[in-house]
């Protein structure tokens, strides 16, 4: 019998955190000396209509702590992943747990596949959004409607994904979210189907110390002021470190600190986030040819 998995959509579980994702996008877009330019957030935002309102812009954010940490964060996290597509000529782009990732509009990725996997609610939504705005995708994009929780891979194979050809990987924002052994499951499925010359991006809390991320939406105050549940939201079980695995698999890798990362852009993050995500763990691997 196959199990059956709660399904989400883009206001409940998971997917309220990619909606406010997209809003602290939304906040960056709109700010002067913003590092990534999101012209799909906003609506996203607005067409969602979340259970406690979202900034669509700076003006709506104001002087909110949590929404000036939100989007340094999540603009250096976006911007950073942006330039690691752009510095692969690979052809394939698997973005797992892509949520309101809108790249294969904004990004000039011509010539390329560009998969986005995700829950079947989640693609929905931000299908709607994308028609109702005209918008026109700028590569061959193949939304994967699939539970990483069931056989994600065959659908991505079915979606056209070919692993006789190079491939970027991202796994943004999706690590906290997975228990311990899914996520080395994930590191697993990816190697096997990467192709020399492929590329991974990960973000990792520091350390793999899923607590310490925890700790800060506590903080923050997120279940009460953007109505996600944090309760069982994030998974802090120990982990094996996903650097070191893909070294020995022969990947060649680099981390580096989101501080750092924010310093070449002559980017400050706001003091809070010293203690937790500025300290992030942002990693590219390359599968040589």
């Amino acid at each position: 019998m196959t199990e059956t998995h709660e399904q989400w959509g883009i206001t409940s579980g998971v997917g309220l955190t990619a909606l406010a994702v997209a809003s602290a996008r939304a906040i960056v877009t709109g700010s002067e000396g913003g590092l990534v330019d999101d012209p799909f957030a906003a609506a996203f935002v607005r067409a969602a209509n979340p259970p406690r309102p979202m900034p669509t812009g700076p003006a709506d954010a104001g002087d909110d702590e949590m929404w000036a940490a939100m989007a340094a964060y999540m603009g250096l996290r976006s911007r950073f992943f942006d330039d690691l597509i752009a510095g692969s000529d690979a052809p394939q782009l698997v973005i797992v747990a892509a949520g309101l990732d809108a790249r294969a509009y904004r990004l000039d990725l011509a010539g390329r596949d560009v998969y986005e996997v995700d829950q079947p609610r989640v693609l929905e939504f931000k299908q709607q959004v994308l028609d109702d705005l005209g918008a026109r995708p700028r590569c061959r994009r193949h939304p994967v409607a699939a539970d990483l929780r069931d056989d994600w891979p065959a659908a991505l194979e079915d979606a056209g994904f070919d692993r006789s050809r190079p491939a970027v990987w991202l796994a943004e924002g999706l690590l906290p979210y997975l228990p311990a052994e899914a996520e080395e499951a994930l590191f697993e499925v990816i190697n096997a189907r990467s192709a020399p010359g492929s590329r991974i991006g990960v973000e990792q809390v520091p350390g793999g110390d899923v607590e310490s991320m925890d700790r800060m939406m506590r903080q923050l105050k997120a279940d009460e002021r953007v109505g996600i549940e944090m309760d069982g939201l994030l998974n802090t079980a120990p982990r094996r470190d996903p650097a070191t695995w893909l070294r020995d698999q022969g990947w060649s890798v680099r981390v580096e600190a989101a501080d750092e990362v924010a310093a070449g852009h002559s980017q400050v993050f706001p003091a809070f986030l010293n203690d937790t995500m500025a300290k992030a763990e942002l990693t590219t691997a390359d599968l040589p040819g």
